[in-house]
């Protein structure tokens, strides 16, 4: 599969920061995905906007106790999509991906992905219309459980698909707007969109990828991965995937060592279950 090649983030942007756009003036929108969210998603907002970036934001069932910092968020230009109640990333992500008409950034709304980075991979899309990756390097103060996670699914992924991703767990992602019709159709309503759209989008035009920085914050609290549940499904695909290859036995220690990794890890919120007729409504 061709892809960019890996390089310092440094080194990647005086390369390829201010190039020509091969694709005449074409737009971009940041998506960010987020429940019950904190001051980091405004500042988020705050530097994009600066940016002169459009934001969408799809506030995934958080509740009145948030609405604060949703008003912020449109205070500073950015749209604010709701959900009545939780229903997970994939469909929040699907959300987002339906009020778009252009090239989309994917990013989350912790803190973990840096203004400059999310601009990197827009800039990408923008000149290749190509599906790019933010790929961390995992330098520096990293939990490790997501070092050693991340490369013992990189090293199955590539496995089982021939692909090799730096990062697959990566949130920071970015879709020409061609491939918007396509990602709604990938079945998935919570983290295990995300693995099925990496499977799929190796056999769907391929993946470049361009370096990121490294960001966790305090070991990564704010997330609502439960380490349980959703490493099942995260997991579930790439196991699916592989059914007809040669690897299960690889893909076997995956799930041992995601198993045995969260029945030591803290327990994380569970998500509150969406019934089936809530809408989506719109402000911004």
């Amino acid at each position: 599969m061709d892809h960019v090649q890996i390089a310092d983030v440094d080194a990647y942007e005086a390369a390829h920061g201010g190039g020509a756009e091969d694709r005449g003036d074409v737009e971009t929108t940041v998506t960010g995905t987020t429940y019950e969210p904190d001051q980091r998603l405004v500042d988020l907002v705050d530097g994009l906007r600066g940016a002169g970036q459009a934001v969408v934001v799809v506030d995934d069932g958080s509740g009145p106790a948030d609405a604060p910092v949703f008003q912020a968020v449109r205070d500073r230009g950015g749209t604010v999509l709701t959900h009545p109640v939780n229903r997970g990333k994939g469909v929040a992500l699907k959300t987002g991906f339906r009020s778009a008409k252009e090239d989309v950034v994917c990013a989350d709304a912790d803190g973990q992905h840096r203004v400059e980075d999310i601009l990197r991979v827009a800039d990408h899309v923008r000149r290749t219309g190509r599906t790019t990756l933010g790929v961390r390097r995992f330098t520096g103060p990293v939990p490790l459980r997501s070092s050693a996670g991340n490369a013992l699914t990189r090293v199955v992924f590539a496995a089982v698909t021939g692909s090799r991703i730096q990062d697959t767990q990566t949130g920071l992602r970015g879709y020409p707007a061609s491939r918007l019709g396509w990602l709604l159709e990938v079945p998935g309503e919570r983290f295990e969109d995300e693995m099925r759209t990496l499977l799929l989008a190796t056999r769907h035009g391929g993946i470049d990828q361009v370096p990121i920085a490294t960001v966790y914050l305090e070991h990564n609290a704010s997330s609502h991965f439960r380490p349980l549940v959703d490493s099942a499904r995260v997991y579930a695909p790439l196991l699916r995937f592989s059914a007809s290859s040669c690897w299960p036995g690889a893909v076997d220690a995956v799930v041992r060592f995601v198993f045995g990794s969260a029945a030591t890890a803290p327990s994380q919120p569970a998500h509150r279950s969406a019934r089936p007729d809530e809408r989506v409504t719109t402000s911004g």
